[in-house]
């Protein structure tokens, strides 16, 4: 039996922008929620819902989808070679230290701050009516913002290797910076289905990115540099 097309699911064309396929689906479900009153579903119907949009609202899943059911002729490709970062020297030790700490932990340590402290207050706002598009448009917004600024933190962290004094809150950090990234997921899930499992889950995976942060905080006040 032939497998569904998300496309069809959704009622968006192959060549529908990301922001379109996103403004379907959360069209689609909710008019599926039965909180939103405006007409009822079966459960099979909002299970192929989200299947689709699993796939379509990724944009490398949708790749291999779009592969899948339209295949192309292989073509070659040249492998790039790994990139290796040199070494640090011992005599450049200390200079590394407070580089890293400038550059990449008080950055990055920051944004993480600025995406958290909000979700309380966004949570509280969306509470008066989360079927109102305008409240729920402020919610996205949000996490969109949000989401431009943990890839700024990312590429960040990322820029430049850390000590290995450091390595400690390195890693608190890249587990903290996974979790925001990960909770971000579970709250975009929400403002699309009005699922409060996923808005649960994004607000204990921020706990445990806010957890993570001061870890690595206190780590930090322990380095003397």
């Amino acid at each position: 039996m032939q497998s569904p097309n998300h496309y069809d699911i959704l009622g968006v064309k192959r060549n529908a922008s990301q922001a379109e396929i996103k403004q379907a689906y959360r069209h689609l479900v909710k008019q599926c929620h039965p909180d939103s009153q405006t007409e009822r579903s079966s459960h099979e119907t909002v299970v192929r819902l989200n299947a689709a949009y699993e796939v379509l609202g990724d944009s490398q899943r949708r790749r291999h989808y779009d592969r899948k059911i339209n295949p192309k002729p292989p073509r070659s490709c040249t492998q790039t070679p790994p990139h290796y970062r040199p070494q640090q020297s011992a005599k450049d030790t200390d200079a590394a230290i407070q580089r890293w700490f400038k550059q990449v932990y008080i950055p990055v340590s920051r944004v993480v701050v600025y995406i958290l402290q909000p979700l309380s207050a966004q949570i509280d706002a969306l509470a008066a009516d989360p079927f109102d598009d305008v409240l729920m448009g402020d919610f996205q917004q949000y996490i969109e913002d949000s989401r431009e600024s943990l890839n700024e933190a990312q590429r960040r962290f990322r820029s430049q290797p850390n000590p290995a004094i450091l390595a400690g809150i390195a890693a608190n950090l890249y587990y903290c910076l996974n979790q925001v990234g990960d909770g971000l997921n579970e709250l975009e899930w929400f403002s699309l289905n009005y699922d409060e499992h996923y808005l649960h889950a994004g607000q204990e995976m921020f706990r445990i990115a806010e957890g993570l942060r001061i870890e690595a905080e206190i780590k930090a006040r322990s380095v003397v540099v």
